[in-house]
């Protein structure tokens, strides 16, 4: 072997490590592609910033629906209970009214019991009275009635007035006699029959007619005899010390003097002359009282009062 050829091997066993590692770190260096960017164009960041942007507002969406929902839910579980309460005040008040007015039926069969009044027509289940007036209208025959309305002192028959007419006229006339021998009891004794509390309630003029005038003298004396008792126990149930204080002794004084002053118009009642100027605006206090316009029934009082002095 020659020198050159020598030579030529030696070289060739140089080179192919460095080629080796050239090759190497050729394949390890990432291409420009695979480099990551050191800038981006405003076009991708745009578009980096929709996307975040949407993925958010649609998180806050879903938010807003769940809470949306959960709302709901509670809405409906409250209006459920809403109604459930509800439900229970109604038949809670349905119970309390059909007592009270067994009580009140129950009262009014013991007064009218003492007062020697006919009993009541029995009510059906929807609570009205059946109509047997006229079933019991026959049960007096004209010679005896006409005895009866003769004992009272009243004429025997009126102008075109028939058995029926008659008889109901008897009844009204040993009702007045029955109620004018029995003094009511109550804070202002009187012999005006009293009314049961669902008919104390009154219109805001009154009436024309005689007999609703009549009634309407009731209705006020009860009320007002109703009133004086609540004040009156009202006054009773508060502690020793306060009714002995000055105040306590002021208030109760204020609730006798207003009872003694009931005391006469109590009597025009009875008589049933009260004129229309004093009786609108009586009526229009108690009126506007029943209705809680209490301001209302104060100003109608004041304006009597200043004009009546």
């Amino acid at each position: 072997m020659d020198f050159a050829a020598l030579m030529s091997k030696e070289i060739s066993k140089a080179k192919a490590p460095a080629t080796n590692k050239t090759t190497e770190a050729s394949q390890e260096k990432p291409t420009l592609s695979e480099q990551p960017k050191k800038y981006m164009r405003r076009a991708e960041v745009e578009a980096a910033r929709i996307d975040a942007y949407n993925k958010e507002q649609e998180r806050l969406r879903r938010e807003r629906e769940e809470k949306l929902k959960n709302k709901r839910k509670l809405e409906e579980e409250e209006a459920d209970r809403a109604r459930e309460r509800e439900e229970k005040k109604r038949r809670i008040a349905e119970e309390h009214k059909r007592k009270r007015e067994e009580e009140e039926a129950k009262k009014e069969r013991e007064r009218r019991r003492r007062l020697g009044l006919p009993e009541l027509p029995a009510k059906d289940e929807r609570g009205e009275t059946p109509a047997s007036e006229d079933a019991e209208e026959d049960n007096i025959d004209e010679e005896e009635l006409t005895k009866r309305l003769r004992a009272l002192n009243e004429p025997a028959r009126l102008f075109g007035e028939n058995h029926r007419a008659r008889l109901r006229r008897y009844r009204r006339l040993r009702k007045r006699a029955a109620m004018a021998k029995k003094m009511t009891d109550g804070p202002i004794p009187t012999i005006l029959e009293p009314v049961p509390g669902g008919q104390m309630i009154i219109g805001s003029k009154p009436p024309k007619e005689k007999e609703a005038r009549e009634f309407l003298f009731r209705q006020l004396a009860s009320y007002f005899n109703m009133v004086l008792s609540e004040w009156e126990l009202a006054l009773a149930k508060r502690d020793v010390t306060v009714r002995e204080s000055f105040q306590g002794k002021q208030a109760h004084n204020a609730m006798l003097q207003s009872r003694e002053n009931l005391k006469p118009l109590f009597r025009r009642f009875e008589k049933g002359d009260l004129e229309d100027g004093l009786l609108e605006p009586i009526v229009e206090i108690v009126h506007k009282a029943q209705q809680r316009r209490y301001v209302d029934a104060n100003d109608a009082y004041l304006r009597v009062s200043i004009g009546k002095a």
